[in-house]
């Protein structure tokens, strides 16, 4: 039961963080680009 609540804590954390890359990503950042693609002339979309 341990490993089940261990492993459903770790899913939803990924989960969340995976959520606020694309999160970010539709708003015009991306950690490839120094979070600012307007600097990057586009190349990170």
């Amino acid at each position: 039961m341990a490993t089940f609540l261990v492993g459903a804590g770790l899913l939803a954390v990924v989960g969340l963080i995976i959520r606020s890359m694309i999160r970010d990503k539709k708003n015009g950042k991306s950690l490839q680009c120094g979070c600012d693609c307007s600097k990057c002339n586009g190349h990170c979309h």
